[in-house]
């Protein structure tokens, strides 16, 4: 009994001392990381209530349904074998020790020795898992290519010897008469069965090296999961207690600097501007790198990844904590001289660009900082809410901001934005011509006398760049208006005096653009007196609705989904004629994923008679990306194979007569992969347009179809003036 104790107790001490070690250089590392903003402790309740959900009830993990259940019976199996882990160390120093009041019920030795039995099966659902999506199998498209799988393999391993010990010293303790409970432990019963026949002096000796033993493996446990990937174990729950509420898309936080916000009117000279080392990042990124749990979920979804480029939100977020855990000595060292006497391999370590080539021994490389569509898809399935996209934007703005490197063809773009107020560098002088073929007149702020919205406007129509001057976009916005027109909603528009929201140039890293952009339409919009606002543009709307309250924008933002939606449902338009068509919906990963706005373009189409949606297999939080996003509109994608493409061709193998949209982004990057599948001259045109468009067929008598080159037989077409036949 003594010498179990002193081992028991030596073997603690060693344990604590070897991770209480490492824990402290986590800590020191972290605390030279930079300051978080303001907020991130805000609304307590939401937060405990993240920690429900998300950790306790494993919400996220259970999407995925068989591995899901997998680790919520590893997860709930280590919490309540905590019991068990209390029991070993008190039979250190009593043989019999029970936990208070419900140590010896029947129920509690039956929940242990069941809650062991399920983490030993979820054991084996992880083997099976990891071994039929093994990249051996499966290549690019395992979503654990990357991860580091001896590591897992290690800690399933010692999953299997905590599980083990446990029973063997539980089984031992039935025969010697020091078992805490009566009965219920079946488990270990059966276990004692087995012993039984070695004798009474055997199993005494099985019992104390086996409590012994099944502390030591807790202990190695410990510290091997404070020293590798699983230090998720713990940083997890403090991850998903600091992440942003209620997630951490829609608007791209501002950019801060020693945890204030960078006014970008007055800079200061020490200003960070985006992240350029690692120690850059904020604790919170640091404890978003040391919380992944490399599952690849975030992988699996990703466009950029699924097209073959260079881009994995996992294969990032492993190389910043391993870089940062790598610089960790060159960080902690004391001063210059203390740093030159680190080993070469240290030093190097400390001395690497974050962003470079292979070449440069970069961190990462510029191939994969720029391939982001910072769609969202990444943000939307991991488990433990690493906040990738902050993460890339951040890395971009140094790239931009400081380094002056990006991406050529996007520079053609920022100039644009910044001479002539949109990215094609066309100008205000023709931010009207899409109404010119309309019917009836559509009145624009600041002319006519009107400097500001009349009281009897309902809507300013934000028309936005694509919806301006994009040839396919005017049609949607041509629709809009019409329908507006049609249920009585009266409208301005800003005209010339709109220019761009600045979304693709805050997304390229740009700030100090989007900045100017921004404010500039803060300025437009307040003088206009709006506070009702619709718009056609995902991006558009994303920008006004969530970001513009940044730079002191405060409006009532709704998409025109939402509207004509509302309209359609209370009378003001009604869908009569039949678009006998089979018709699928593209969920804009802006209007879908980033702001939750699934229901209304369904809505509206359910509404169309005729129409027979078909969903694509990734909807709604699962859209895969058009390929448009994070500014890559205005780039080639010279890597791997065109997202666009792998969208289209999701959509048309449901054989649809029309795809639909709700984004001028979407439609422009879907005509180019529908007609890239298709071909030329296809025995079957397809048409690809917005949802306001199915709309407006339904709701005015249409022309033949004859009328429209582009819709194919049977839909009822656009009279190519841009109007409809009344």
């Amino acid at each position: 009994m003594t010498y179990r104790l002193v081992l028991g107790l030596l073997a603690t001490a060693v344990a604590f001392t070897l991770a209480g070690r490492r824990l402290l250089v986590l800590y020191r590392v972290g605390a030279l990381a930079q300051p978080v903003a303001p907020g991130r402790t805000d609304g307590a309740g939401a937060r405990l209530r993240a920690e429900v959900v998300e950790v306790l009830g494993q919400r996220k993990l259970l999407q995925w349904s068989v591995p899901g259940i997998a680790h919520v019976m590893t997860f709930w199996g280590f919490v309540l074998l905590g019991l068990t882990i209390v029991e070993g160390f008190g039979a250190l120093f009593v043989r019999d020790f029970a936990l208070p009041f419900v140590g010896r019920q029947p129920w509690l030795g039956f929940l242990e020795d069941t809650v062991a039995l399920l983490t030993l099966a979820s054991v084996v659902i992880f083997a099976v898992i990891r071994l039929r999506h093994s990249p051996r199998r499966e290549g690019r498209r395992s979503r654990f290519s990357g991860s580091h799988l001896g590591g897992a393999w290690l800690i399933l391993f010692m999953i299997v010897n905590v599980v083990w010990t446990l029973l063997l010293y539980r089984g031992a303790q039935v025969n010697t008469g020091y078992f805490p409970f009566g009965s219920g432990a079946y488990a270990s019963e059966a276990v004692a069965r087995v012993l039984e026949p070695l004798g009474a002096d055997a199993n005494a000796v099985i019992e104390h090296v086996g409590v012994v033993l099944a502390i030591v493996v807790v202990l190695v446990f410990l510290v091997i999961v404070v020293h590798s990937k699983h230090l998720h174990i713990g940083a997890a729950v403090a991850n998903v207690a600091f992440a942003r509420r209620p997630r951490a898309l829609g608007a791209v936080l501002p950019v801060y600097s020693g945890g204030a916000e960078v006014d970008f009117e007055d800079p200061g000279e020490d200003d960070l501007m985006g992240r350029g080392k690692v120690e850059d990042f904020t604790w919170k990124g640091l404890l978003d790198f040391a919380s992944c749990t490399e599952c690849g979920r975030c992988q699996s979804q990703c466009p950029a990844w699924n097209t073959g480029k260079p881009l994995s939100p996992k294969l990032l977020v492993m190389a910043l904590r391993d870089h940062a855990l790598a610089k960790a000595p060159y960080l902690l060292a004391a001063d210059d001289a203390a740093r030159a006497a680190l080993p070469q391999a240290l030093r190097a370590q400390g001395e690497r660009p974050l962003v470079g080539t292979v070449a440069e021994n970069g961190v990462i490389d510029p191939d994969v900082l720029w391939s982001c569509t910072t769609c969202g898809a990444c943000v939307e399935q991991c488990p433990v809410d690493i906040e990738h996209v902050d993460h890339i934007v951040d890395l971009r703005r140094h790239q931009m901001l400081v380094e002056s490197a990006f991406p050529e063809e996007a520079g053609i773009m920022l100039r644009n934005l910044e001479h002539s107020g949109d990215p094609w560098g066309r100008g205000s002088g023709q931010r009207m011509e899409w109404a010119q073929p309309l019917p009836f007149e559509v009145r624009v702020v600041g002319e006519n006398g009107q400097d500001s919205l009349p009281d009897d406007v309902e809507y300013l129509f934000w028309v936005g760049c694509a919806g301006a001057l994009d040839d396919t976009a005017q049609r949607t916005t041509r629709a809009v208006a019409e329908l507006l027109h049609e249920a009585g909603v009266s409208f301005m528009v800003l005209g010339g005096a709109e220019t761009c929201t600045g979304d693709s140039a805050r997304r390229m890293g740009n700030e100090f653009l989007f900045q100017m952009l921004a404010k500039a339409n803060v300025e437009t919009l307040e003088a206009a007196g709006a506070r009702r606002i619709v718009v056609t543009c995902a991006h558009c709307f994303n920008a006004l609705a969530n970001e513009y309250p940044q730079v002191g924008g405060h409006y009532e933002v709704v998409h025109h989904t939402q509207l004509l939606d509302d309209l359609v449902a209370a009378g003001r338009l009604t869908p009569v004629t039949p678009v006998e068509v089979t018709l699928t919906y593209h969920d804009a990963c802006y209007l879908g994923r980033h702001n939750r706005i699934f229901a209304p373009p369904r809505e509206l189409l359910a509404a169309v008679p005729g129409v027979r949606l078909a969903e694509m297999p990734r909807n709604r939080e699962r859209s895969f990306c058009c390929g448009a996003g994070g500014a890559r509109m205005w780039m080639d994608e010279t890597l791997g194979t065109r997202i666009s493409h792998d969208r289209a061709g999701e959509a048309l193998a449901l054989k649809p007569d029309v795809v639909t949209a709700a984004c001028p982004f979407c439609i422009v990057m879907l005509t180019d992969g529908v007609a890239a599948r298709l071909g030329p001259d296809p025995a079957a045109p397809v048409e690809v347009t917005d949802v306001a468009e199915v709309l407006l067929r339904s709701v005015r008598r249409a022309v033949p179809a004859a009328a429209s080159e582009t819709a194919p037989a049977g839909v009822p077409a656009i009279d190519p003036s841009g109007g409809t036949t009344p």
